[in-house]
């Protein structure tokens, strides 16, 4: 066997038979997808019932998070339709992807940002890549706004979430789950913001299921982070505040699609406070071993919030896992895109001096 043939050289290859490409769809591809899909002991542990968890890790993917899986289909259908530039608003994790992929694909990118409020890592990233940084007044629903307006008029194509590509690329993550458990799971746990992932992996769920690739298709739940939750509440939240910056977004584009997942799949949407994201990302961390940005810990507080009997207002309690559930909670991006958030969380370094004594007190401590 070659070393070619064992070499994943990304979601496209992977999945092509599945994705609207085709002989002339040039493949830009940076090896994106084949994510691990870490099984979670302390929470299985947590759940109880014989049941067992997952974490499929996205933050492993090119750019730091799921988003790489939607832009190599986004990217490689510009390419072929002949854009010589692409845009896209922004809340970090978008702006890295499109701008590593444009970077490979060698065509302009533009990224509309919220001015003050990206976190450093993301925005590092989208300058490093090569593109062409705007920071605006307002959010991000402004910016998609301002976007939308630009693509309907000028050559360039949009590669957020609008782009039915995004969805098909981002839809492959099911796949690789099915293909890993030997079927889907039970139950699939996301954070949503956008609504572009839920909806994308409820679309793969049900084509695997469709094609007899899958026995079951998972109920889908979603958490949003409390201070930004348009769905939850059923309505526009016009100034979204949290600290997970990846899911601030009052108007997700995919709106529509992420409610007929949950309503299709007999799922659930519910929120979860930043005190409760930032618990799940510090927990997650220091006991697996899975660092991430705050807004993929939401599912993970999702999950915790709903094994807490005291919590008069879960939408799904963890009573409905039945005995033997399979559950996965999708991370969506490596706790390094935003470091100050976890810095300001750490107790910071522990003042000692250069004696082995003092520093085996720590153990015993």
């Amino acid at each position: 066997m070659s070393l070619n043939s064992l070499h994943d050289r990304g979601v496209i290859a992977r999945y092509r038979s599945f994705l609207p490409v085709t002989d002339s769809t040039p493949v830009i591809s940076l090896n994106e997808g084949s994510t691990p899909l870490i099984h979670s002991p302390k929470l299985s542990e947590k759940v109880g019932r014989s049941c067992e968890v997952y974490i499929k890790y996205e933050g492993l993917n090119p750019t730091g998070s799921f988003k790489d899986r939607g832009m190599t289909m986004a990217i490689s259908k510009a390419v072929e339709a002949g854009s010589q530039a692409v845009i896209c608003a922004s809340t970090g994790n978008t702006s890295a992807a499109a701008a590593a992929y444009a970077a490979r694909a060698n065509v302009t990118c533009i990224v509309l940002l919220p001015a003050g409020k990206i976190a450093f890592g993301k925005l590092a990233q989208a300058f490093m890549y090569g593109a062409k940084v705007v920071a605006i007044e307002g959010n991000f629903d402004d910016a998609l706004r301002l976007v939308r307006e630009i693509g309907e008029t000028e050559p360039i194509a949009v590669v957020n979430s609008i782009n039915p590509h995004r969805l098909q690329g981002q839809k492959t993550a099911s796949f690789e789950i099915i293909e890993e458990l030997g079927d889907a799971p039970d139950f699939h746990i996301l954070p949503v913001g956008n609504a572009g992932n839920i909806s994308a992996y409820w679309m793969g769920y049900d084509e695997f299921h469709r094609l007899g690739k899958a026995s079951r298709r998972p109920t889908m739940i979603g958490f949003q982070a409390a201070g930004s939750a348009p769905i939850y509440h059923d309505r526009v939240i016009e100034n979204p505040e949290t600290i997970a910056t990846a899911i601030r977004i009052g108007n997700p584009a995919s709106w529509d699609f992420a409610k007929a997942a949950i309503r299709e799949s007999q799922g659930a949407i519910d929120i979860v406070t930043d005190a409760e994201i930032l618990a799940a990302q510090y927990w997650l961390a220091s006991k697996e071993g899975i660092f991430v940005e705050p807004a993929s810990a939401a599912s993970i507080a999702g999950l915790l919030k709903s094994l807490d009997t005291s919590c008069a207002s879960r939408a799904y309690h963890a009573d409905r896992f039945p005995e033997g559930s399979k559950i996965v909670c999708t991370v969506t991006g490596h706790g390094l895109k935003d470091p100050d958030v976890a810095k300001d969380q750490c107790g910071g370094v522990i003042p000692a001096k250069a004696e082995r004594s003092e520093i085996l007190r720590l153990i015993a401590n």
